[in-house]
């Protein structure tokens, strides 16, 4: 069994990112953390995010837009992402892709009914990975999460 410790964020396909922004700040009280054309990154002010915005590519209509996937946060780092995924593979799970963010290491997968998700570990302690995704600090060299994980 993978010790998952919390689900971690969820990101949603919307319509139009700026409206969903709006909303999930002035309604619910999110911080802004980071917005780019076509995303926006939300938090409640303890996570660098808890809820990820990305403009739907066309493919949904209102109604049908909603989760990308959903993020389940692993405790400890690139040892223990690596143990998990081991623990999928030998469970017959197929890694769709694995990346870093800077401010986490993840892999991606697909549940039965081709649900999207998301094991990921922090790379930094909550107060710098917040201070990372509002200041859009430059992150440390990308590691090739890929190679780690197919060794």
């Amino acid at each position: 069994m993978i010790g998952i410790e919390r689900i971690g964020h969820i990101v949603l396909r919307v319509a139009d990112v700026p409206k969903s922004v709006s909303f999930y700040h002035e309604v619910l009280g999110m911080e802004t953390m980071r917005e780019s054309p076509g995303a926006a990154f939300m938090s409640f002010g303890t996570l660098h995010h808890d809820i990820g915005l990305f403009k739907d590519k066309g493919e949904g209509t209102h109604g049908s837009l909603g989760m990308a996937h959903l993020a389940l946060r692993l405790p400890g780092g690139d040892t223990e992402l690596r143990e998990a995924y081991d623990k999928l593979k030998i469970a017959g799970v197929t890694l769709d892709h694995a990346t870093d963010h800077g401010m986490t290491h993840s892999f991606y997968f697909h549940d039965p009914d081709g649900n999207t998700l998301e094991i990921y570990v922090d790379v930094y302690a909550e107060e710098k990975g917040m201070e990372v995704m509002r200041t859009k600090a430059n992150y440390r060299e990308k590691l090739d999460i890929e190679a780690v994980l197919s060794n």
